[in-house]
């Protein structure tokens, strides 16, 4: 399980209130490791929550006994981070979301098992967001014994490897 996890943005305040929307949640300031951030908070009792950095934030390990340090690096550098996460609204009430923030969004099946919302933050960064219909196909798909199965048949198509 996952309490928590965090992202960069241009505008971190705008995307953890975007993302505590989705939740049905709040957003808040997030001082603790780099003035600028904010953390969507989902309110469920697991005290699941996003951190939002400023863009081209790093964490960098302290010397000693001290906590890790924010700092900004290279703002133009892509990433493979992404996360899943749970909505109670609908197909339309996400999308208008994007919408509303210019944010890309379309359906997607990933590999045949589970729908989600492939929606990009900012245009840079991709969340998927899984309805509550969504949410029981991946419950169901994404199991150890489904998995391996999966995996038995071999790569899927269009699968590449650099």
């Amino acid at each position: 399980m996952l309490f928590h996890l965090s992202i960069d943005a241009d505008d971190p305040r705008n995307v953890a209130n975007v993302i505590a929307e989705l939740w049905g949640g709040q957003a808040f300031p997030f001082p603790p490791v780099l003035t600028g951030s904010w953390v969507a908070m989902a309110g469920d009792d697991r005290g699941t929550t996003v951190e939002v950095y400023p863009r081209g934030a790093e964490l960098h390990e302290a010397p000693g006994d001290a906590d890790a340090v924010g700092r900004i690096g290279d703002k133009d550098r892509l990433t493979a981070t992404h996360f899943a996460m749970a909505t109670a609204l609908d197909v339309d009430a996400v999308m208008a979301i994007a919408e509303r923030e210019g944010w890309p969004i379309k359906y997607r099946k990933r590999g045949g098992i589970f729908g989600v919302l492939e929606m990009w933050v900012e245009g840079r960064s991709m969340i998927e967001v899984l309805t509550p219909e969504m949410q029981r196909e991946y419950l169901d798909g994404l199991t150890i014994p489904a998995w391996q199965a999966m995996l038995a048949k071999g790569p899927p198509a269009g699968a590449t490897r650099d």
